[in-house]
């Protein structure tokens, strides 16, 4: 079989460049996928008790028209919005998000502790204390938020997200995802005693009526089914030849190939004749795993929070979702547009520096909702639902060794006429969002049919 365009697949990334080479008129494509379901970590799925789950805490919100449209065209009306409520809990409260512009909501001693950090924070910027830029990611936050903030929340929050040091990860990737702070404006929250929640792209959000996060893809999906073959795996790619073997023994024989799976991987295991520097470069990348679990609980008491992150050591999970308040349609028992049961849903990190008892991760969760407040014990008994998945690529590690190795990785393969591109085909974190995915799809199919340069990935 032959193709002009073939993709290896069907995430965010695939999916949005086939859409958009459909649109363009170039209708000689193949999209691959392994899972026999698309969407890849934007996927979501309904357990036998009725609950829908996302992989993980999905919201959407957009840098792009283009993408705005898409979503326009595939969910219709079928879509709700909501403002932002995210938390964190620490020191047996719940202080609104971001954490460093509402540490008014600490315990006295634990307030002061953070602006005294701040305070001499802004004093050695001023005076130039620290002339050179900062070796690693931990170096930043102690220069940017003081010993308090880290110590509280940035440096444990981080560990339980990332699942790596931050002295191992670089500060470079941080742009838009991280609040920085400003020491004047957080006094005056505390003065005045007010909560400053609105920072960040998200603090709006859409999310799809039914069907999950996941709906937007299986809709996209089903515009070019004939050109989509799911549970199909990649297993050798010879750019010489310009061939893909697949796991059930077919040979494809392409023009152009786009792979949006795990760069490593498919540098180690899938690529023929990839160089030692290509094949070194590609064990530098660091990426953690995370456990997903969907847990329903009979009765819904008002709760409007949407997400709530957990530095500290009473729990295993760093993030919660209450999916309920995403679409009532999450659980299998709404009435009207009121949910009648709690769907939480919390994401668990691992690597081999935070390694995780798998085995008793579901009761360790439970008891952690327990022990943060947002189950009372008497709950406990009318879990209704539970839901499980396990997740080995969870988010690529902005780590000191990535640029370098992206810099031997990327060239190489573009030498070889092959484009690596999506969250873990790219991955850059501070480009792998929902709507940066499929723009970048979008932008490697307009810069081969129509000349276009790629600006949301670049080399």
């Amino acid at each position: 079989m032959r193709v002009k365009y073939l993709i290896i697949g069907a995430g965010p990334t695939g999916l949005g460049a086939a859409n958009r080479l459909a649109e363009l008129g170039e209708n000689d494509f193949l999209v691959l996928e392994r899972h026999p379901y698309p969407g890849g970590l934007a996927a979501s799925f309904t357990d036998a008790a009725g609950y829908t789950w996302d992989v993980g805490g999905h919201v959407v919100f957009s840098h792009y028209k283009a993408f705005d449209k898409l979503l326009d065209e595939l969910l219709g009306d079928e879509v709700l919005r909501h403002q932002r409520e995210s938390w964190i809990r620490l020191a047996g409260t719940f202080v609104p998000y971001p954490f460093q512009n509402n540490i008014r909501r600490l315990p006295p001693d634990l307030v002061w502790e953070c602006v005294e950090g701040l305070l001499a924070a802004g004093r050695d910027a001023a005076a130039g204390v620290h002339p050179d830029a900062p070796a690693n990611f931990r170096e930043w936050i102690d220069r940017v938020f003081g010993p308090g903030i880290a110590r509280l929340f940035m440096v444990p929050y981080n560990f339980k997200v990332w699942a790596h040091p931050a002295t191992a990860m670089s500060h470079r990737w941080i742009g838009e995802r991280v609040s920085v702070v400003d020491a004047g404006r957080v006094v005056k929250n505390i003065i005045y005693g007010t909560d400053d929640v609105a920072w960040g792209p998200n603090n709006t959000f859409s999310f799809p009526l039914r069907g999950g996060t996941g709906e937007i893809f299986r809709r996209l999906a089903r515009r070019f089914a004939d050109r989509l073959r799911l549970g199909e795996a990649c297993r050798r790619v010879d750019p010489a030849e310009k061939t893909v073997l697949t796991a059930s023994g077919d040979v494809i024989v392409y023009d152009h190939l786009l792979t949006t799976g795990p760069l490593d991987r498919f540098v180690a295991d899938q690529l023929e004749g990839a160089s030692p520097a290509m094949i070194e470069a590609a064990g530098r990348l660091k990426h953690s795993g995370s456990v997903i679990h969907g847990l329903g609980f009979a009765g819904a008491p008002p709760d409007p929070r949407c997400w709530m992150y957990f530095p500290e050591a009473d729990c295993p999970f760093y993030r919660v979702t209450n999916f309920h308040n995403y679409s009532p349609l999450n659980t299998p028992d709404p009435d009207g547009m009121i949910p009648r049961s709690r769907a939480f849903m919390t994401e668990t990190s691992f690597s081999a520096h935070k390694p995780a008892d798998f085995a008793g991760l579901e009761r360790a969760t439970v008891d952690g909702l327990v022990a943060t407040t947002l189950l009372a014990p008497a709950d406990v008994a009318g879990q209704n639902a539970s839901w499980e998945m396990r997740v080995d690529y969870a988010y690529p590690i902005p780590c000191l060794e990535r640029d370098a190795a992206l810099a031997v990785l990327q060239p190489a393969l573009e030498c070889l006429g092959i484009q690596s591109r999506g969250r873990f085909g790219g991955w850059k974190y501070e480009v792998g969002n929902m709507d940066h995915s499929i723009m970048q799809g979008i932008e490697w199919a307009q810069r081969h049919v129509l000349g276009q340069p790629e600006t949301v990935y670049t080399l």
